[in-house]
C-alpha cells in the first residue's frame, strides 16, 4: 500500500509538471488545484500565488533560473502596502507584457492562511513581508534557516521599495533592469531599427545568445570532427580576440585552453571513445558567454513571428562585429576563418551552400580590415536581395522586418550617392563606401561594444572586482590571428600559465586519458 501512495504522488508530481507547461499563470494555478478565487486574482496580478499543495509542484516545473518568493500574510497592514511596489516589480518578469521574461519567476505564499503554516515554517518565516531567492528546484521539499552558510537560497533583506528590490535583483544577475522597461514590440522598434542607430546596443544581448546557441548546436550535432576541427579553434581564437562581448571572450578563451583535452588531435579514439569525451563536455553544462545568457529572448533580433530573425539575426551581427574590429594583418586569415566557420558549422544546408559559394568567388586576398567588412556587408545585401524574393513568392518572410537594403537610407544618408527602383523593382544603390565602411565601424564596433561595458563593467565595479580594461577591445583588435590565444592569456589572468601547462603535459595527460577510457 505504502508503496503504491509513492507511485501515486510520483504520478500526481509529473502530471502537475505536465498541466504547468501546458497552462502557464492561472490557468496553471486551476490545473494545479488551486481554487477559482486564487485563480482569478492570479489573472489580476503578476506574482503568482503558490500554496501548500501547489508550491513545490510548481517550483520543481518552472523554467526561470531564479525566483523570489514572498511570504506575506493577508492581514498584515505591511504587506497591503508593500503589495504594490512587489507588483510592479513582478510585472517585469511574469506575465503576458513583461519586460524581461525568463529571467526571474515572481511568486507569493500567504502564511496566514492555515493550509501554509508548516510550509512558512519550512522556511523560518519571522516577520511579514518575508522574501526569499533562489534557484526555484532548491527550493522543492526544502528547508531553510539564516544559519545556512552555503545555501543557494538567499534572504533579501533590502528590498521593501519597489526600487530597492529591483536593484538587489539587477545586482544578482548582473542586469540594468528599470522599472520602466517595456514589453520588447516589434512594430514599435522597427522604425527605431531603420532610424536610430542606438538601437543595435540591445544587440549585445542577441550576440551573445546567438555565439551559445552556435556553440550548442555543434555539440548536438557532434560537428567536431578531425576534418572541422580546426576551423573551429581558429574561429574560437577571433572570438577570444574580438567579440564584443566580454564574458564570450573569457568562454572562448577557456574552452581554447580545454579543447585538447575535449577534441584531442593525435590520439585516433574509437567512436565509442569520441562519444564518451563529447559526453563529458556536454555533461559539464559548458556555457561560452556564462550562465545567465537567456535563452530564445532575442530583443534586437526578435521577429514578430517565431521562426523569423533571432539566431540568424545574431550571427549576422556577431561576423560584422568581428570584421570592424580586427587588423589589417588578420583580414585574410579571418575571411577564411569565417568562411569556414560557416561551411562546417551552419546547420541549414541552402544557406551554407550559398554563403560557401560567394566566399569561393573572392579570388584576391584581403589586405586590409576595411576590405573585408565591405565584403561582409556586401554579401549580406546580396543575401537579403536573394531572400527578398524568395519569401515574397512564397509568403514566409516576416511581415514587420521585410527584408531590405542595408543600411537603409534614414539610417545612414551620407552612405547613399543615389538609388533607383521603388516597388517591386530591385533597388539599384551608387554606395559610398568610405562612408559605408565609417558606419559599419561606429554601429558594430564602437556602439555595440560601448554597450557592454556600460552594463557588464558597471556591475563588476559595483561587485569591487577588477574589470578588463576598456581598452581590451580596441587593443585586442590589433593583435595578429596567431596571437589571438595569448591575447586570452594576458585578459584571463591564468591564461598563459594554462597553456603553457597544456604544451608541456598534453602528451602524459592524453596517454593516462587513453588508457583510462579503455579500461572503462
Amino acid at each position: 500500500m505504502a508503496s503504491s501512495a509513492r507511485l501515486l504522488a510520483l504520478a500526481a508530481a509529473l502530471l502537475a509538471a505536465v498541466l504547468l507547461a501546458a497552462a502557464p499563470g492561472a490557468d496553471a494555478l486551476r490545473s494545479l488545484g488551486v481554487g477559482e478565487d486564487a485563480a482569478a486574482a492570479a489573472q489580476g496580478d503578476a506574482a503568482v500565488d503558490l500554496n501548500a499543495t501547489t508550491f513545490d509542484a510548481f517550483l520543481g516545473a518552472v523554467r526561470e533560473p531564479f525566483v523570489v518568493v514572498e511570504f506575506f500574510a493577508h492581514w498584515c497592514p505591511a504587506c497591503r502596502n508593500y503589495k504594490p511596489h512587489y507588483e510592479k516589480v513582478a510585472k517585469l518578469f511574469n506575465g503576458q507584457d513583461a519586460a524581461h521574461p525568463g529571467r526571474v519567476l515572481m511568486a507569493r505564499v500567504d502564511c496566514a492562511l492555515k493550509a501554509n503554516i508548516d510550509l512558512c515554517s519550512r522556511f523560518s518565516v519571522d516577520h511579514y513581508p518575508f522574501l526569499l531567492w533562489g534557484p526555484p528546484t532548491k527550493f522543492v521539499s526544502a528547508k531553510w534557516d539564516r544559519k545556512q552558510e552555503k545555501s543557494e537560497i538567499k534572504l533579501i533583506d533590502d528590498g521593501r521599495t519597489a526600487e530597492r528590490l529591483l536593484k538587489w535583483i539587477n545586482k544578482q544577475i548582473e542586469s540594468s533592469f528599470t522599472l520602466d522597461d517595456k514589453k520588447y514590440e516589434n512594430e514599435n522598434i522597427l522604425p527605431k531599427n531603420a532610424t536610430d542607430p542606438e538601437q543595435i546596443v540591445r544587440a549585445i544581448y542577441d550576440v551573445e545568445e546567438a555565439t551559445a546557441h552556435a556553440l550548442q548546436i555543434i555539440l548536438e550535432h557532434k560537428m567536431i570532427k578531425p576534418e572541422t576541427r580546426d576551423s573551429l579553434v581558429r574561429f574560437l581564437q577571433i572570438l577570444v580576440a574580438h567579440h564584443p562581448s566580454k564574458r564570450c571572450r573569457r568562454g572562448s578563451a577557456e574552452l581554447l585552453i580545454n579543447f585538447d583535452d575535449h577534441w584531442p588531435s593525435n590520439i585516433s579514439l574509437s567512436s565509442q571513445e569520441s562519444s564518451r569525451m563529447l559526453e563529458s563536455v556536454e555533461t559539464d553544462d559548458y556555457k561560452i558567454c556564462g550562465k545567465e545568457v537567456p535563452h530564445g529572448y532575442w530583443m534586437f533580433c526578435r521577429g514578430s513571428k517565431s521562426e523569423t530573425r533571432g539566431f540568424s539575426c545574431g550571427l549576422w551581427v556577431l561576423l560584422h562585429s568581428l570584421t570592424v574590429q580586427i587588423g589589417d594583418g588578420e583580414s585574410q586569415s579571418t575571411f577564411t576563418s569565417i568562411c569556414d566557420f560557416i561551411h562546417n558549422f551552419f546547420i541549414c544546408e541552402e544557406c551554407r551552400k550559398h554563403f560557401y559559394g560567394m566566399c569561393s568567388s573572392v579570388s584576391v586576398p584581403f589586405k586590409s580590415a576595411r576590405d573585408l567588412s565591405l565584403w561582409l556587408w556586401s554579401t549580406h545585401n546580396k543575401v537579403n536581395e536573394r531572400l527578398m524574393k524568395d519569401e515574397k513568392d512564397l509568403g514566409t518572410g516576416d511581415p514587420s522586418f521585410p527584408k531590405v537594403v542595408w543600411p537603409p537610407k534614414a539610417l545612414c544618408p551620407s552612405c547613399y550617392r543615389s538609388s533607383s527602383g521603388t516597388g517591386d523593382e530591385a533597388v539599384q544603390v551608387d554606395w559610398n563606401e568610405d562612408e559605408v565602411f565609417s558606419f559599419l565601424v561606429n554601429y558594430y564596433g564602437k556602439t555595440l561594444v560601448s554597450s557592454y561595458k556600460e552594463t557588464y563593467v558597471e556591475s563588476q565595479e559595483k561587485k569591487h572586482v577588477m574589470p578588463l580594461s576598456d581598452d581590451a577591445s580596441s587593443g585586442a583588435a590589433r593583435v595578429p590571428i596567431g596571437a589571438a590565444l595569448g591575447v586570452a592569456a594576458a585578459s584571463c589572468i591564468f591564461g598563459a600559465l594554462a597553456c603553457f601547462w597544456r604544451a608541456q603535459q598534453k602528451n602524459r595527460k592524453y596517454s593516462y586519458r587513453l588508457h583510462s577510457l579503455k579500461k572503462i
